[in-house]
């Protein structure tokens, strides 16, 4: 039986609390000792990422920073399979690998047009955030090479000539330039992915949807996104261990802020074979 047609409105955004990020957290410990070594799995994936990124650009500083901050743009891509073990312990259903297969090779399973714009939505949305990583790579890798006073090699080349110099602003460009490009990064895919992933809605509509969430709560949206960037900032800081543990706790985190944030009950399910909301508790 074929699916319904998507939805052409968005869904109703929900007002929250400033501290409820903190517990979106808290419900993220709980999935990951739910679903085991399966998340954990997930960060060790893309912490090898990093290392990779790290080992390619390690003697190209300039292009080793705009690379690592580039691939955190499209962490929210990456981390759909850990939205999906989270819905799966909110539907009391067991968090095992094939819920990962089944995302990544068989989540429009029912799905009979392979050619609407529809089925494609989610690589859409990834690709959209890859050319904005990419983007913002190549704008870093330029403002660094073209304004640095000495070429920058390495992480040491970085602190001394571009944090610690005396001279010039490039540091503070940088940073204020990288803050320009993550601020609307983070508005249009906040509640993106979880929402095309859980309902049968276009790019715009889960964009737009994600925006609505940040203008109803901006207070408790930027105590998000400092919460993001102060754990993947230590992360990073810990030769990258720690991404093991903070990747996936933000990622179950991240499903739970979608739940909160958005009533999308009024939406076509994207799995077919899902049951209502009403049978389920987000918490």
């Amino acid at each position: 039986m074929p699916t319904p047609p998507p939805s052409t409105t968005t869904p109703r955004v929900k007002t929250i609390g400033m501290m409820q990020p903190l517990i979106w957290l808290v419900l993220a410990w709980r999935d990951i000792a739910k679903s085991g070594w399966i998340s954990i799995l997930h960060g060790l994936a893309l912490t090898l990422a990093g290392v990779a990124i790290i080992a390619f650009a390690r003697h190209r500083f300039w292009l080793l920073a705009g690379a690592l901050s580039g691939f955190m743009v499209i962490a929210p891509v990456l981390a759909t399979s850990l939205y999906a073990l989270s819905r799966a312990v909110e539907r009391r259903e067991k968090p095992d690998f094939s819920v990962v297969l089944k995302t990544w090779f068989n989540w429009q399973n029912k799905h009979f047009n392979k050619w609407d714009n529809d089925y494609w939505c989610m690589v859409q949305f990834g690709a959209l955030l890859a050319a904005s990583a990419t983007g913002w790579v190549l704008t870093s890798a330029a403002l660094i090479t073209l304004l640095a006073p000495v070429p920058i090699n390495s992480p040491l080349d970085f602190v001394h000539h571009v944090m610690l110099a005396q001279d010039g602003w490039l540091f503070e460009i940088w940073l204020a330039l990288g803050g320009i490009m993550a601020a609307p990064l983070f508005a249009s895919s906040v509640v993106a992915m979880p929402l095309l992933l859980d309902r049968r809605v276009s790019l715009m509509q889960a964009v737009l949807t994600s925006w609505q969430c940040v203008l109803e709560n901006p207070m408790p949206m930027a105590f998000w996104a400092s919460l993001i960037m102060i754990f993947t900032l230590l992360g990073l800081g810990s030769l990258l261990l720690g991404l093991i543990p903070v990747l996936p706790m933000l990622g179950h985190a991240s499903w739970h802020a979608y739940r909160d944030l958005v009533d999308a009950s009024g939406l076509p399910a994207r799995d077919a074979m899902s049951a209502p909301d009403s049978q389920f508790e987000s918490h």
